[in-house]
């Protein structure tokens, strides 16, 4: 397929940023939305929701998520997803649980629902070593393990804490060849078009605990083979993304205020292939080596990322901050554009009153 390094950009922006609609089918399009704690000005979840949900407001996911069927898990990262998407990360792989696994399940068994404190009351409060080189205590982790491998399911968050419940939900077991077709193409949505090497990369990520699923590492070969994945050759990078999306022909006249997980950012490569510039997520930088700032967002414009913005709002001191990568001083339109997005994220950052 013949096309230039902008059409790329437009069709990415087409795919990722649709027309705002509802949360239930804002997720759905999505198919996963990334999750971060970090509140600064808000969590990632939040910000990349806020695109494309229309009013969304700050903290919107967890009144929603009881009621939506949702689930939280991993795929190529941990974050919420729909069950059309969870369905195709389950079963992983089967091994047999630890006596701490086995304790945790028999108490969670017993309730509709746990606190991981409630849990400790039964347990107990012991600490071992986490795959960080920290301690975590040994109940939370069990908790995680059985929630990776589906045995468990978040129910819903308390004060951002997670109450677990026992999973219910089944699904019809699917063969393997298609459940892995449908989860590069699933993800292949999300972030296309991308270059079919980090396509790769992340679909070996994403399913290394799913050895039943062969065939992972000549998957994308066989789907652009197949016509399943459209591509196009663009300074010898030959990205991807599925033959049946839809590419809305809607022009972009707004500034959007982009989480560093967003999908249109999220693959650094492409970042700065097709913006000609290099983002960094420097939230654990140290300050003097930044240069962005600590939680600096990117700033699409039309149909190209110009600059970021730090945002501050303490003790209701509400503070945008740009900078720019793109001399954009003769848009006459940019500097209303900026402020209606400004006035946009004000209104975000406000909770709904209960």
């Amino acid at each position: 397929m013949e096309s230039t390094l902008n059409d790329l950009r437009q069709q990415a922006i087409s795919m990722s940023l649709f027309k705002p609609t509802t949360f239930g089918q804002a997720i759905e399009q999505l198919g996963f939305v990334q999750a971060d704690p970090i509140r600064s000005p808000a969590r990632a979840q939040d910000l990349i929701l806020r695109h494309r949900v229309v009013d969304y407001r700050v903290g919107d996911i967890e009144l929603h998520y009881p009621s939506q069927g949702l689930e939280e898990d991993f795929l190529y990262a941990y974050g919420f997803m729909p069950q059309s998407t969870w369905r195709l990360l389950h079963p992983r792989r089967e091994k047999e649980l630890s006596l701490t696994e086995q304790r945790v399940l028999a108490v969670v068994e017993n309730h509709k629902r746990i606190h991981p404190r409630e849990l400790e009351s039964y347990l107990g409060a012991k600490r071992e070593l986490n795959d960080w080189g920290g301690y975590s205590k040994s109940t939370t982790r069990a908790l995680q393990a059985l929630h990776y491998r589906g045995s468990l399911r978040v129910v819903e968050r308390e004060k951002g804490i997670r109450l677990y419940e026992l999973t219910s939900r089944r699904h019809e077991p699917m063969e393997s060849d298609e459940r892995l077709r449908q989860l590069v193409l699933l993800i292949a949505s999300i972030l296309g078009p991308l270059s079919d090497r980090s396509l790769h990369t992340v679909v070996q990520y994403t399913i290394r605990n799913a050895p039943m699923l062969d065939g992972r590492r000549s998957i994308v070969k066989k789907l652009i083979e197949a016509s399943d994945l459209a591509y196009a050759v663009v300074d010898k990078v030959r990205y991807v993304w599925p033959a049946t999306a839809r590419v809305a022909n809607r022009s972009n006249e707004s500034v959007h205020f982009l989480s560093p997980f967003d999908p249109l950012v999220w693959d650094r490569k492409r970042f700065e292939h097709f913006w000609d510039w290099t983002y960094r997520f420097e939230a654990y930088t140290p300050t003097a080596k930044r240069q962005l700032g600590y939680y600096a967002m990117p700033m699409l414009w039309r149909d190209d990322i110009v600059g970021w913005v730090t945002i501050s709002n303490q003790k209701d001191n509400f503070i945008v901050e740009p900078g720019f990568k793109k001399d954009i001083s003769t848009d006459l339109s940019f500097d209303q554009a900026f402020e209606a997005e400004v006035e946009r994220f004000r209104l975000f950052l406000q909770k709904r009153l209960p």
